[in-house]
């Protein structure tokens, strides 16, 4: 069994406000939970926050042990981690996984948030256990007893990892920040996306949005629910809109041509739950 629960869906910067309130404003985050009790985060955007929260007031007095998964570390995707507070107890244990890119160390990268400029506390003085380990292109983990992690490299500036989890024959795909060639759709997240359960993948553009800006290393959701559609994905989450996305335009315009490719796209929104057994 594999439960997911979307907590932030959005790209760039959060934006709170009227006109994002149904799907919600938060960068993003996403919990997968799996029939071996590991926890694992895909990403420590803004939705990171209210997911710590949740865990801390689930868990109690208890250990909480989690795995973080980085696809990249571009602001929107590392920014909520220093407000993460399961890692302000020391008994709780944090892993957090990537790939070293732009000759910089994983925790280099992730402790240079914690700079005592812009907070009042730094890396070196959280209480929880972390351990960053860096991983490389098609390299597979185990986690807990069995479940399985790929990584799987895609394309967007300066360098992106997709993630497959599988957990006794079911299996989540985490693609977002990834683009796409122009008319025809990269074969590695096809690979990746074979088959899967659940397949979250970018949808930033629209097909004139992608034109003007091809080398941003962003999906249309047109090309989200044909990766879906092609790699026979059980169900497509629509992720990472545009900032610049409201509510009324993702419902009304974008939901529906990318239904009109494949009838099992849904929109990913904040709260959003599945679980695949």
């Amino acid at each position: 069994m594999i439960k997911v629960r979307l907590w932030g869906v959005r790209g760039g910067v959060p934006v709170p406000g009227p006109d994002t309130v149904r799907l919600g404003g938060n960068t993003p985050c996403v919990e997968v939970r799996t029939g071996d009790n590991q926890i694992i985060i895909l990403d420590a955007g803004t939705g990171i926050r209210p997911l710590g929260q949740a865990l801390m007031e689930e868990f109690g007095d208890n250990r909480i042990v989690v795995t973080l998964l980085m696809s990249h570390t571009h602001w929107d995707h590392i920014q909520g981690f220093p407000f993460f507070n399961v890692h302000l107890r020391r008994k709780n244990r944090i892993v957090i996984i990537g790939e070293k890119r732009e000759g910089r160390s994983l925790e280099t990268v992730i402790a240079d948030q914690f700079l005592t400029p812009y907070l009042p506390f730094e890396y070196r003085g959280l209480d929880a256990g972390l351990l960053i380990k860096e991983i490389r292109d098609r390299e597979t983990l185990v986690i807990g007893e069995h479940t399985l992690v790929t990584a799987r490299s895609g394309f967007h500036p300066g360098g992106v990892f997709m993630y497959r989890i599988e957990h006794h024959g079911r299996s989540i795909v985490y693609a977002t920040d990834v683009g796409h060639p122009i008319g025809s759709l990269d074969e590695r997240v096809l690979e990746m996306a074979r088959d899967c359960d659940v397949l979250i993948h970018d949808s930033q553009f629209s097909d004139r949005e992608k034109l003007l800006h091809p080398d941003w290393g962003h999906s249309t959701w047109k090309e989200a629910a044909q990766v879906g559609k092609e790699a026979n994905a059980h169900v497509t989450v629509l992720f990472h809109y545009g900032a610049w996305a409201k509510d009324d335009h993702l419902y009304n315009v974008v939901e529906k041509e990318a239904k009109a490719v494949n009838a099992d796209t849904v929109l990913g929104y904040e709260g959003l739950e599945f679980t695949v057994d």
